[in-house]
């Protein structure tokens, strides 16, 4: 199974399950409908996403989160790993990703700490979250439509 945007589907449990013929096979719609990147990709062409890419994590790092350092790259990931249940002042908990989806992102460890910070974005958002290993007690830090 190949990817148009060198995500690594090989660690992907759509794919290992059989459940996903990769994005190259069903011309950027590996969950059975058109994946976002792929969009760009086969759109605007692989220098467009490389630059889209650059333009989010100017955004991110520009963003000015106490203790967050500075993000260099940002990859692939598939919202099925990095959709976390976030928990409401409430006592309620909330998902804001799509499982089915494709979005760019990035883990950020601050040395010393236990807790790092997550960045998954779009071409609609970037959010920002703090977690301890694994996903675990997330908290989010910011929602913010682009």
């Amino acid at each position: 199974m190949e990817s148009l945007c060198g995500a690594d589907c090989s660690n992907c449990e759509y794919g290992k399950n059989g459940g996903c013929p990769g994005c190259v096979n069903t011309n950027g719609c590996p969950f059975g409908k058109q994946c976002s990147i792929a969009k760009i990709i086969l759109e605007e062409g692989k220098e467009a996403y490389e630059a889209f890419k650059q333009q989010l994590i100017e955004e991110v790092n520009h963003l000015g989160i106490e203790k967050m350092p500075p993000i260099a790259t940002l990859v692939p990931l598939n919202g099925a790993f990095v959709n976390l249940a976030y928990p409401l002042p409430n006592g309620e908990t909330v998902k804001f990703l799509k499982d089915d989806e494709m979005y760019l992102g990035m883990q950020a460890e601050v040395e010393g700490e236990k807790r790092c910070f997550g960045v998954i974005a779009s071409r609609e958002f970037i959010l920002v979250c703090e977690y301890e290993e694994n996903g675990a007690n997330p908290e989010l830090i910011l929602f913010q439509k682009r």
